[in-house]
């Protein structure tokens, strides 16, 4: 069989258009995510209707605690199969996770997600249908030029070595502030309003989620509350 033959399929799965893509920065990491329809009808494209060209069965669910009991994360594991020339293949198995409890140090209270499990599912979806190729392009892209989860962690650990103190994840996250003395004021007044660190967290998160000077302010501010 002719090495262009084994990548028949690839090379059909491989490109995604730019109405699919979608760029993202976490805080963790960043990269280009691909949206989930589009995979589903590409897989359709190629293989037939789900069900009839290819299907998806999940064989595993956990629930995962870290160490310290702050953390608990959703894994999924699943095989996909699909039908080329009437033949279906072998299961490929694909494994996905997303956080679904995490203790959030700055507002000292839980964060909590009702869409862990379809995160992950997505999560394992996609990390099958990219051993057929599908989205290698952007897969490719993400490995090449943007820092990975796995990159990040290695720089976090490196940063608080080197500083001999722990790094500040949402504040490395967040955008840097290029505001002025008068919306720090405008901040500040609203702020200040808030009774409890959970008022706080909701003003903030309500009208300045992800604004560097509005997380340096709350910071400050939440020393002075209770919960």
């Amino acid at each position: 069989m002719e090495k262009t033959e084994f990548l028949r399929l690839y090379e059909s799965l491989r490109a995604v258009p730019k109405e699919a893509q979608k760029p993202f920065d976490n805080g963790r990491f960043k990269g280009t995510d691909i949206n989930p329809m589009w995979r589903i009808k590409r897989m359709t494209e190629i293989f037939g209707p789900c069900g009839l060209g290819w299907y998806v069965e999940v064989v595993h669910r956990s629930l995962e605690h870290s160490t310290d009991g702050k953390t608990v994360c959703a894994f999924i594991g699943l095989n996909l199969f699909v039908k080329v020339d009437g033949e279906w293949s072998k299961p490929i198995y694909g494994e996905g996770g997303n956080t679904m409890c995490s203790f959030n140090k700055k507002w000292s209270s839980i964060d909590t997600s009702d869409e862990a499990f379809k995160m992950a599912y997505t999560d394992a979806f996609s990390n099958a249908t990219k051993q057929l190729g599908l989205g290698a392009d952007v897969w490719f892209e993400n490995d090449t030029k943007h820092s990975t989860k796995y990159d990040l962690q290695t720089e976090r650990k490196n940063a608080k070595e080197d500083s001999g103190t722990p790094v500040d994840d949402a504040a490395k996250a967040a955008p840097k502030a290029t505001t002025g003395p008068k919306e720090e004021e405008e901040i500040t007044k609203l702020f200040k309003t808030a009774k409890t660190k959970a008022e706080l967290r909701k003003l903030y998160e309500d009208n300045y989620k992800g604004n560097g000077l509005a997380i340096k302010i709350a910071t400050e501010l939440s020393k002075s509350l209770t919960a």
